[in-house]
C-alpha cells in the first residue's frame, strides 16, 4: 500500500508518499482499498501540526485525511454484514490519504445501488455532510422561516449547509469571497448570495435581515466571529466549527506568523453578557465524535434518503492525482476553490 504520511509539522514538502505493508482488518474493522480520499481545511492544519485531535489520538507521523470511497477486501472476524467487492464509503479518524485503510464497522455506509452519485463523488460527501447535520439538527430546533447565514457558502461545509436549511424549510443567506462562486451558492439553495468581493458584507446582512439572523455558521475564524455575534436577532445562535481565516494564503512561515496575531484576535463572550443579549455561541469538532455510532447512523441514514429523494445535490469537485496532494492543499489554502477537492488513487 502506498500512504501520505507526515513525519513532522511544517509546508508542502512534509506531504510525502511512502510504501508499507498492506493491513489487517482487527475484529470490527474492515480492510478498504481506497479509490478517492476526501481534501479538507481541517487536513492542512494536521500538516502544520496545528489539529488538537491529531496529536490527541495519533501524534507524529501522522497520515491526514477523514473520508473515503473505495471497496471492501476483508472483514474482520466480528463483521459479517459486508461482503469482499461491496462498494463503499466511509468517515475516518485520520488516514484516508492512503491505498488501503482499516476502518471500523459502524463508520462505513454501503454505496446504494442505482446511486445518484458516482463513487469520487461519496469521498466527497460524509464529512462536509456529517458536519452541517451535526450543526443543524443536533445542535439547533430549528423551525421554518429562520434566517441563517451562512460564510464560505460555496465550499464544502457551506454548501452542505445551504442544501439540508433548505429540506428543513429555513430561509437561506450564503455569503461568498470572490464574483466566480456566486452561481454555486445560489444552485446549493441559497435564497440570497453576499458577494464580499463586490458589497459590503455587513451592510447587505442588514439590508436583507434588518432585525438580525436566527443562526450565524462561522467557520472563518476571527475575521468574522465578532460581527457574526453582533448580527444575532434575539435569541440567536452563532454556531461556529473552524477557523480557516487565520491561516495566511501565502503559505510557508506566513502561516505561523499570521496565527500568532490572529489568536489574539479570537473573541471573549462574557457569558454574563450573552444571557442579557439573549444570543448563544455553540462549537464542535466532528473528530471528537467518532464514537458515536448513535450520532452518526441516524445522521447518515437521513442523509442517503434525502441523496436518493434528490433532495441533496453531488457535491462540486476538483480532483488531483495522488501524487498531487501538495497542489491540492495549495489550491485549497488559496480561498479560491469552489466545492470540494478529492485525491484519485
Amino acid at each position: 500500500m502506498k500512504k501520505i504520511v507526515i513525519e513532522r509539522p511544517g509546508g508542502y514538502h512534509r506531504l510525502q508518499i511512502k510504501q508499507f505493508p498492506n493491513p489487517a482488518p482487527q475484529y470490527n474493522e474492515v480492510l478498504i482499498e481506497v479509490l478517492a480520499a476526501g481534501v479538507n481545511f481541517a487536513d492542512v492544519f494536521i500538516r502544520l501540526g496545528l489539529y488538537k485531535s491529531a496529536k490527541e489520538y495519533v501524534g507524529w507521523p501522522i497520515t491526514p485525511g477523514f473520508e473515503f470511497s473505495g471497496k471492501v477486501l476483508k472483514c474482520g472476524p466480528e463483521v459479517s454484514d459486508l461482503a469482499e467487492g461491496t462498494s463503499v464509503f466511509g468517515v475516518t479518524r485520520f488516514g484516508a490519504y492512503s491505498s488501503h485503510l482499516c476502518v471500523p464497522r459502524n463508520q462505513v455506509f454501503i454505496i446504494p445501488q442505482d446511486s445518484k452519485f458516482n463513487p469520487d463523488q461519496w469521498a466527497a460527501f460524509p464529512t462536509v455532510f456529517l458536519t452541517a447535520y451535526h450543526g443543524l439538527f443536533h445542535n439547533l430546533v430549528l423551525r421554518p422561516e429562520m434566517k441563517i447565514l451562512v460564510h464560505s457558502a460555496a465550499g464544502g461545509v457551506g454548501g452542505a449547509l445551504l442544501q439540508l436549511g433548505k429540506i428543513a424549510n429555513c430561509q437561506m443567506i450564503g455569503v461568498v469571497g470572490a464574483s466566480h462562486k456566486v452561481n454555486t451558492a445560489f444552485e446549493y439553495g441559497a435564497d440570497h448570495v453576499i458577494d464580499k468581493k463586490k458589497e459590503d458584507l455587513w451592510f447587505k446582512a442588514e439590508e436583507i435581515c434588518p432585525d438580525g439572523f436566527d443562526v450565524v455558521f462561522d467557520g472563518n475564524g476571527p475575521a468574522t466571529l465578532k460581527q457574526s455575534y453582533k448580527h444575532l436577532a434575539p435569541s440567536g445562535k452563532l454556531v461556529t466549527y473552524g477557523f480557516h481565516s487565520m491561516l495566511s494564503r501565502r503559505g510557508g512561515f506566513s502561516h505561523y506568523l499570521k496565527l500568532a496575531y490572529e489568536y489574539f484576535r479570537v473573541p471573549r463572550w462574557n457569558p454574563l453578557n450573552m444571557t442579557n443579549e439573549n444570543k448563544s455561541l455553540i462549537a464542535f469538532n466532528l473528530s471528537y465524535l467518532f464514537h458515536r455510532g448513535d450520532l452518526l447512523n441516524k445522521s447518515m441514514q437521513d442523509l442517503l434518503a434525502w441523496v436518493e429523494e434528490g433532495k441533496i445535490k453531488a457535491p462540486v469537485m476538483q480532483n488531483y492525482p495522488f501524487e498531487k496532494v501538495a497542489d491540492a492543499h495549495r489550491a485549497l489554502e488559496s480561498g479560491t476553490t469552489v466545492g470540494k477537492l478529492i485525491l484519485k488513487f
